[in-house]
């Protein structure tokens, strides 16, 4: 006889019902399928913006679920205990998820796949959230890649499989477990009052996504390569959200940039080495996980970069209080949105580690609470090629220039108008939002002046270029 016991499909980064391989997977067993999220230790610790934006779409998911005859049931509590309870109260004998590839997932992800196996119950990963499998991108010598370029070229003709359609039907149990209210979670808690700003940006859920990139794929892929660094241009997908919480998958990114290609659209291949890119951010994860946490080149970790978080220059560069105003730009645009166009975000990075000499781990941390689009691997191998410690690294005597860039990149001020309130006779609304978004406890005011810099573009390059060439000599 088949197994009629139900499948546990553990939802996690996956929220979305077409192209989930985890999903399919469960379903063609024909076994009822009983998806459940699990408010966890990992979870429970994300930063404000990055928790508040997960379960935004955890709350989504559910009600799609819901309209497709099934269920999205809520636990809080240590992954294996709550799966093993769910177990219990179903009689499941099987648990199926997607894979993940941060050190702190894959530590989980092992256990608990020990564990119940252990019990005699079915414990499965498969793949879905990368285009390749880590272990299977490898170098003539057997090695991982730790350069993009030769990455890039190393997986640019392999192929893709196409994106799988949403299945027809989730077969449901007879019965139901119990299930926690969202609510009670207060995933928003930690944003406070930014939470109902950052909402107003926010693009929440699978048919969102797919919208998002149909606007994209039409309108803007074709100057994508031209226009992307220009921060006021909206010529971006504005997909990282939903690709962080995997509202839409990146085989389907990669096809659509692969159909654009294919008819002509100049813009499309790069839009394409950018998907590799965050796919190459994930292999360095998975194959050198200290990235996330530690400098990766060897010789940086005597690098004089202050640690403190609480002097006056980190403060106003958290504040978007600088005195330079592209960097100020770039965090208030953060503030409000809950991201940050690419450009800033380096020019942000540099001003951090270069200018004010505070170490990158430093920034990290405060993108990490800050950030809807909250990527680790992406985060952290952009904050180390910025600084000059990490792989595939800009040299560290590169230092953006926050004034010329402003020259290069947003000659008409439009980006800077659109988040600078101080000074101007008719602040735009972008602006002004930012004063709603921040601690009440920090006191600023739209009326307030605007800061001189505290420390300008040539004094920090000074600064910066001392301090590497002492470390070189």
């Amino acid at each position: 006889m088949p197994d009629a016991s139900p499948i546990l499909w553990w939802v996690r980064r996956d929220l979305r019902l077409a192209d989930n391989p985890a999903l399919a997977a469960a379903c063609r067993s024909g076994r009822p399928v009983i998806p459940v999220f699990i408010h966890d230790e990992l979870v429970a610790g994300l930063g404000a913006a990055a928790k508040w934006r997960l379960g935004q779409g955890v709350e989504h998911f559910a009600r799609i679920l819901g309209a497709r005859n099934s269920r999205l049931i809520l636990r809080r509590g240590a992954a294996l205990e709550v799966l093993r309870a769910l177990v219990a109260e179903t009689g499941a004998g099987a648990v199926i998820w997607s894979r993940a590839y941060d050190p702190d997932s894959v530590a989980r992800d092992k256990a608990v796949k020990a564990e119940l196996s252990a019990d005699g119950i079915e414990a499965r990963s498969v793949p879905g959230f990368l285009l390749f499998e880590p272990w299977t991108v490898e170098t003539g010598q057997g090695a991982f890649y730790r350069v993009y370029t030769p990455f890039w070229k190393a997986v640019r003709d392999r192929p893709v499989a196409e994106p799988q359609p949403a299945p027809g039907i989730i077969p449901r149990p007879e019965r139901w477990p119990t299930t926690d209210e969202i609510e009670n979670w207060r995933m928003a808690a930690p944003m406070r009052r930014g939470a109902a700003v950052v909402a107003r940006h926010a693009r929440i859920g699978e048919e969102a996504a797919q919208d998002r990139l149909g606007v994209f794929v039409e309108e803007r892929i074709a100057d994508y390569k031209e226009r992307r660094d220009f921060p006021a241009a909206n010529a971006t997908s504005h997909l990282s959200e939903n690709l962080t919480c995997g509202e839409i998958s990146p085989r389907t990114l990669w096809h659509a940039g692969l159909a654009a290609m294919d008819a002509g659209k100049a813009g499309a291949e790069h839009f394409l080495k950018e998907v590799v890119w965050r796919e190459f951010a994930w292999h360095l994860m998975w194959h050198s996980p200290q990235i996330a946490t530690a400098n990766w080149r060897e010789g940086w970790d005597s690098f004089p970069w202050s640690t403190d978080e609480t002097t006056p220059e980190v403060t106003a560069w958290k504040q978007g209080r600088t005195g330079i105003p592209l960097v100020d730009a770039g965090m208030r645009e953060m503030y409000v949105t809950g991201r940050m166009h690419n450009r800033t975000r380096m020019i942000v990075a540099s001003y951090l580690t270069k200018h004010l000499m505070t170490h990158w781990q430093v920034g990290l941390r405060w993108f990490a609470d800050h950030l809807t689009d909250w990527d680790p691997a992406a985060n952290a191998m952009g904050w180390q090629w910025v600084a000059g410690s990490g792989p595939d690294a800009a040299p560290y005597f590169r230092i953006f220039n926050p004034v010329s860039q402003v020259a290069k990149f947003d000659p008409d001020h439009a980006y800077l108008d659109a988040w600078i309130a101080e000074g101007r006779a008719r602040p735009s609304a972008t602006a002004l939002s930012y004063f709603e978004a921040v601690p009440l406890s920090w006191g600023l005011s739209p009326d307030d002046s605007y800061p001189a810099p505290i420390v300008s573009a040539e004094e920090g390059r000074r600064r910066a270029l001392a301090a590497y060439e002492a470390r070189s000599g």
